[in-house]
């Protein structure tokens, strides 16, 4: 393939149709540096655009590859698979999109819920909040990273909702944990009771009684 030729071909193609390089850069959605490497062999333009220029200019794209005429028509066959080609290429651009969307997005969810963990203490509620947005982020990327490379939605649903019991558990064993071996407050409690001298913290699947909280006789204990 020779660049130099391709290039003074798409040149006097140009200056046939008697329009300028900022005029088909235009035309194109492209940049006038991109139509001037073009034109002097520094560079080819993708399948795309191809498809473009050799509608445009009314040759086929095997003459542009070869830098000369050869027919007055490109043929139908030609186009169809010049098109496909095309398509394909954009779709693979668009799977690739959706794998780094997806990736960035489990890394700051898991980002999110390893900070949540080491920055609030159990006993803040902004703990347990952070925690399960980033679950929320983390799940989202799963589901686009399902996507891009699994077709049956019902096992990308799955999928999801597997991640989403993988993480309530999680959350679940390091509450009690915390509170069973470091004799701290459950962060994942719905309802807290106060009294005088005690915080009920109530889970899913237990309560924990927080005696004498704020004092050096401060016990923690489940309850049930």
């Amino acid at each position: 393939m020779d660049q130099k030729k391709i290039g003074l071909f798409l040149k006097d193609l140009r200056k046939e149709k008697n329009i300028t390089q900022e005029m088909l850069a235009e035309k194109l959605n492209i940049s006038n540096r991109t139509v001037s490497r073009w034109e002097t062999g520094n560079n080819m333009p993708d399948i795309s655009l191809l498809v473009e220029l050799s509608e445009l200019y009314h040759v086929s794209i095997p003459e542009i590859v070869d830098g000369e005429r050869k027919s007055e028509e490109m043929n139908q066959e030609t186009r169809d698979t010049a098109i496909k080609m095309a398509e394909y290429s954009k779709n693979d651009v668009k799977i690739e999109k959706k794998k780094v969307i997806s990736f960035l997005l489990m890394t700051f969810g898991a980002f999110f819920i390893i900070s949540a963990f080491a920055i609030f203490p159990n006993d803040s509620s902004w703990g347990s909040i952070y925690s399960i947005i980033g679950g929320i982020i983390l799940i989202i990327g799963l589901y686009f990273k399902m996507k891009s490379v699994v077709l049956k939605k019902s096992f990308r649903i799955l999928s999801v909702v597997a991640c989403i019991l993988i993480l309530f558990g999680i959350f679940s064993i390091s509450d009690y944990i915390a509170v069973s071996q470091y004799h701290q407050v459950p962060r994942f409690s719905y309802e807290k009771i106060y009294s005088e001298d005690q915080v009920e913290h109530k889970t899913l699947f237990y309560t924990v009684v927080q005696k004498n909280p704020g004092t050096e006789k401060e016990r923690i204990e489940i309850v049930k």
